[in-house]
């Protein structure tokens, strides 16, 4: 993900400003977050016996680590 990117996100969260260290570890936590939110909806993708990930397979993948996923006019 691009630095304007994360720049962006944290504007969209109300940061102001962003240090320029800041950007290498906003980059690894989330990787780190988003390998395991894959990892996950992928065991429920093999699980259901199908080989395309779904958006219900994303959000039980968040669910466990408290985070719900609002999708509207889907």
């Amino acid at each position: 993900i691009t630095k304007p990117a994360l720049r962006r996100l944290a504007r969209r969260g109300g940061v102001k400003r962003c240090s320029r260290n800041i950007y290498d570890e906003i980059h690894s936590a989330l990787k780190i977050f988003l390998q395991g939110v894959i990892h996950d909806a992928a065991l429920y993708t093999e699980h259901g016996c199908r080989s395309t990930v779904t958006q219900l397979d994303v959000e039980y993948a968040l669910k466990p680590s408290g985070m719900t996923l609002y999708v509207f006019g889907v």
